[in-house]
Parts: C-alpha cells; sequence; structure tokens
C-alpha cells in the first residue's frame, strides 16, 4: 500500500470523530506519517508530521501486517517492532476505531 491509501483508508475508518479527543501520529519513517487529529471537528486525518499526544513508531510492512489482523499489536509492541512515544492511553484507545 502507498502512504496515500494508508491514509485515505484511515480517513473512512475513523469518520467525522475517532472518539479519541486526541491526536496521534503513525511514524512510518522515511516513508512519512500518517496523523489523526481528534480534538478538530470533523476529525482530520493527513499526512502532516506535526507534534501529537502520542507518536506510533512502526514500519509500513509491520503496520500493515496489523492492520490486515496478520500481526497482533500486542506482540508487535513486545518485540520492538512498534514503538509508543507520548499518551500511551491513546495507542490504547485505537483498537475501537479500527477493530
Amino acid at each position: 500500500m502507498t502512504l496515500e491509501e494508508i491514509t485515505q483508508n484511515m480517513r473512512e475508518r475513523v469518520g467525522a470523530n475517532a472518539d479519541l479527543n486526541k491526536s496521534v501520529k503513525f511514524d512510518f519513517g522515511d516513508e512519512g506519517t500518517v496523523r489523526i487529529d481528534d480534538t478538530a471537528s470533523p476529525a482530520i486525518v493527513d499526512n502532516e508530521d506535526v507534534a501529537t499526544d502520542c507518536t506510533i513508531k512502526v514500519s509500513k510492512d509491520d503496520f500493515e501486517s496489523i492492520a490486515a489482523g496478520d500481526t497482533n499489536a500486542q506482540m508487535a509492541f513486545m518485540q520492538g517492532k512498534l514503538k509508543v512515544e507520548g499518551d500511551m492511553s491513546v495507542a490504547m484507545q485505537l483498537g475501537k476505531v479500527f477493530g
């Protein structure tokens, strides 16, 4: 998937309100970022690389595997494939957005 495809997919899943009331950024390293800002109404999903409440650092390949259900996010975290910076509670709430 391209970064644009991932961003569009997140837009469709998040809809008008992610019910997070926070912002989170998926940092794919050199491949770019996807930000969900649910402090705005409606929620914003874009590729801005700005400060957020929570940053999730993961390779694009690992993210796709987690999103497809092939890899468990908690296992990826424990194996160091997924790193969380900032407000961990935001990362914990993502299951209800993408579940």
